[in-house]
């Protein structure tokens, strides 16, 4: 098997890894399914666990969103899947500032980061102008806003606004347009692959914090932080990242990566997401809110986009860059 993929083209081995996502996707899917279809007596133990299968096949259907998207964007072109990252993060940036308040003097900025800010910084990934998109935001657009909304001449909590503009940018904007940056960089012997690298990333990020969830809520350690997250616990998040770094070095096959090298990089992916999840549940602490997709529920739960693309928004910056300069690509 392994020689047989040895002898396909890039296109060719980039099918079959779409073949074994949409099928492992497609079994987790009938295994949600029928535990959903189960008859259960309506006890408290029984209504948690109903609640835990109903969160279980949200992520699943998000999962599947996030799939279809990236295997159109992938048989279209890089351009299509700039394009179509850009629009994720449109809906993400979206609940991101549905749960910030704003006020009216916030209007420009926030027409200046939808409609300006998040197309340009797409379109510069699109065009391959790495130096320029790297900076974009982090310096040009954080002296922008500011001046944006002063302009406006609304004072009350002007610094908190501003910060949770910026903040949103950073994550939803900045951050997620890394992923679709992978598909481009230039590896040696590694040309038409770079789809594997964003499964690869994707696939060691995720793990990791399925695992150190899952942990956390086996362990039944003292929480870390109690008053962000009851799950995050030091034991679990080290089982988290040993898995993820586990995972990295058996993938290294479809990375341009040696064993070690990519040991190393999926522990740094790893690293990244799990305390930028941490951070993003403090957020929502904050907020009051279970899910940056659902408002008005307790804290705690996970339903909306950003909550599943949340780890990778932090994660793929640190990953891009640390390859890049590695390779020197």
């Amino acid at each position: 098997m392994n020689q047989y993929l040895r002898s396909l083209g890039p296109t060719g081995q980039v099918h079959a890894l779409f073949l074994v996502l949409f099928g492992l996707l497609a079994l987790i899917t009938a295994v949600v399914l029928a535990q959903s279809l189960r008859p259960r007596p309506d006890t408290p133990g029984h209504r948690a666990r109903r609640l835990e299968w109903q969160r279980t096949g949200a992520m699943v259907r998000t999962s599947w969103l996030m799939a279809v998207v990236f295997w159109v964007g992938w048989l279209l072109g890089h351009g299509a899947a700039t394009a179509l990252f850009g629009l994720v993060s449109f809906f993400v940036l979206r609940e991101f500032v549905t749960l910030s308040p704003t006020r009216r003097g916030d209007h420009r900025s926030l027409a200046l980061a939808f409609f300006v800010v998040l197309p340009l910084q797409f379109w510069l990934v699109a065009t391959r102008r790495f130096d320029l998109f790297t900076v974009f935001i982090p310096v040009y657009v954080f002296l922008a806003l500011p001046v944006a909304s002063a302009l406006a001449g609304d004072t009350e909590r002007f610094l908190e606004r501003t910060a949770k503009m910026q903040w949103g940018i950073m994550v939803c904007v900045y951050g997620l347009s890394h992923v679709p940056a992978l598909l481009l960089l230039d590896f040696p012997r590694y040309g038409g692959r770079g789809a594997f690298l964003v499964f690869y990333l994707v696939f060691v990020v995720q793990s990791g914090l399925l695992v150190q969830h899952l942990a956390g809520r086996l362990l039944h350690r003292p929480p870390a932080a109690p008053q962000v997250s009851l799950s995050f616990q030091w034991q679990a998040w080290a089982l988290g990242l040993a898995a993820a770094g586990m995972l990295g070095g058996l993938l290294s096959f479809i990375t341009p990566f040696k064993p070690g090298q990519s040991l190393a990089m999926a522990l740094l992916a790893a690293f990244a997401a799990t305390l930028g999840h941490l951070v993003m549940k403090a957020l929502k602490r904050d907020r009051g809110v279970a899910s940056w997709g659902l408002q008005g529920l307790p804290a705690g739960g996970a339903g909306g986009l950003l909550d599943r693309v949340d780890g990778l928004c932090f994660a793929a910056p640190v990953f891009f860059h640390s390859a890049r300069w590695y390779f020197g690509a």
